[in-house]
Parts: C-alpha cells; sequence; structure tokens
C-alpha cells in the first residue's frame, strides 16, 4: 500500500474509465491507501496475483481498490469503486 500512498500507480484501461465514471480523483485514491486494509486476496486471478483493499477518504467515503501485487516499479490499478451497502457488510465483507 505504500505504493497506493505515495502515488505510484498506473491504471489499467479499465481502471481509467471508471476513475471518471465514479468521480475518484489521485487524492481519494491515496487518502484510502494510507487506512487501507486487505479483505480479499485473488492469488489466482487471471493475469496476475491480485487483492482486495478497502479505505477511506479524509471525507469518509469508502472505496474498493482492485490491485495487481505481480513484482512491478509502480502498482497497477485494476478497477476501483465506492462499494455497494446492500452488498457487502461494513464495506468489507459480501453480503452472502
Amino acid at each position: 500500500m505504500r505504493q497506493l500512498t505515495n502515488g505510484e500507480f498506473e491504471f489499467t484501461r479499465h481502471a481509467l474509465r471508471r476513475v471518471v465514471e465514479r468521480n475518484i480523483s489521485e487524492s481519494e485514491i491515496r487518502q484510502a491507501a494510507r487506512n487501507g486494509r486487505i479483505i480479499e486476496d485473488y492469488p489466482d486471478d487471471k493475469y496476475s496475483p491480485s487483492c482486495l483493499i478497502l479505505g477511506f477518504t479524509q471525507e469518509g467515503r469508502p472505496l474498493h481498490i482492485q490491485v495487481s501485487y505481480a513484482e512491478t516499479e509502480k502498482v497497477r490499478i485494476i478497477t476501483l469503486y465506492e462499494p455497494d451497502p446492500d452488498e457487502w457488510i461494513e464495506f468489507s465483507k459480501r453480503r452472502l
């Protein structure tokens, strides 16, 4: 998460579209990473191992940030979004 906090990240094409659609700023990503924690791990993800991080902006906006943790200079953001409370318990556990 250090790379996210330091702004050392890049977006997949999908993530870049989502950032624009969902009006999520680089500053919000860095804020959420500061207090973020891994809530799901995907070691067998399609292209490279990844995980889902939950963090909150200074304004309290919850963000889910899925990142690849392949060995690269910059962390790669796969997707990001504000979790739907109807689908998540306290934004960290999927509702069944």
